[in-house]
């Protein structure tokens, strides 16, 4: 596992960076004391987690995971001494995959970062996702639910497999526009909210619409926690 720190505070990258080579599985570990730095790293390396301080010099935390997230779909876990809920809102509203406030504890972050590769690794790896009886395959692109094919054709199909990717977190509509239609796009940006309609009326159908979850001026989310 390759994981990149960005952290203003010397000591205290430094002994992130100590605590993460001490786990096993993380066999390399970067780190960057500026977001200019962290964010030309992140983009130019490949990292399973981005470890990644709010209040940097040369650009905050923010505007870096909000440049990331239009390039790259690693896990981010954000750490900052900000403890206040609009900063914890705007954080996962960006991109990121969790939140740990300062001070911390080392094993629970470890822990996280953990458990966020798990989520991506076993989206990236698997081409196939099984949920009760739906049934979709990456490579072609099929969907299938009772065993029947579901028609999801063009970006509906495109919104739903990045949604069941990224299974059980928040997307936000920026996020979910720039992955689908383009950062480059002349498309009017609220055209994401037609498609989610149309995908929700089809997955009504056979009772999934309530795993398709909208947090309201946020985005969207596919939820397996929702039972039958």
């Amino acid at each position: 596992m390759n994981i990149l720190v960005v952290e203003d505070n010397i000591e205290l990258n430094r002994a992130i960076c100590n605590t993460i080579s001490k786990c096993r599985i993380m066999t390399n570990v970067d780190s960057a004391t500026n977001g200019e730095d962290g964010l030309y790293m992140a983009i130019n390396n490949e990292y399973d987690i981005i470890v990644l301080d709010l209040m940097l010099p040369r650009m905050n935390g923010l505007e870096v995971l909000s440049k990331l997230r239009k390039v790259k779909d690693c896990g981010v876990i954000v750490l900052t001494a900000l403890a206040d809920k609009n900063t914890t809102i705007n954080a996962l509203k960006i991109g990121a995959d969790d939140y740990m406030t300062k001070p911390f504890d080392n094993d629970e972050l470890i822990a996280r970062m953990i458990s966020i590769y798990r989520r991506h690794s076993k989206t990236i790896l698997k081409n196939t996702y099984t949920y009760n009886s739906l049934v979709v395959d990456y490579d072609s692109t099929t969907v299938t639910i009772d065993n029947e094919v579901v028609i999801l054709s063009g970006k509906v199909y495109d919104i739903f497999e990045y949604l069941i990717r990224h299974k059980n977190t928040i997307i936000t509509k920026d996020r979910l526009f720039t992955r689908v239609w383009g950062f480059d796009s002349d498309t009017i940006y609220t055209v994401t909210e037609v498609y989610v309609s149309k995908l929700r009326k089809i997955l009504e159908k056979y009772d999934l619409k309530k795993n398709l979850i909208t947090i309201k001026n946020i985005g969207y989310m596919w939820d397996e926690s929702i039972k039958e």
